[in-house]
């Protein structure tokens, strides 16, 4: 299963999105007997590391967040 793929984060996979999307269109035998598979592999692959770098943004902003968050606490502790 993969996430929605027509969305703002998911830009760099576009062509392999609309290479999955032809391959769908051409049928229910051609997709029944395996034939998208490579290319929703690699969908799947390239969606995995949009996701990958879109974590790690988020986690580098994280550590100064809780970083602020304790210094402030520590603050409000000594000042009571």
């Amino acid at each position: 299963m993969h996430p929605l793929l027509h969305t703002k984060d998911n830009v760099g996979c576009r062509d392999l999105m609309i290479a999955l999307e032809q391959c769908h269109m051409r049928g229910f035998l051609w997709k029944s007997m395996g034939m998208c598979n490579d290319t929703k592999d690699e969908l799947s692959a390239c969606l995995r590391a949009e996701r990958r770098k879109t974590q790690s943004f988020n986690r580098s902003g994280v550590a100064d967040k809780k970083d602020k968050i304790r210094q402030a606490w520590k603050e409000v502790e000594e000042n009571s």
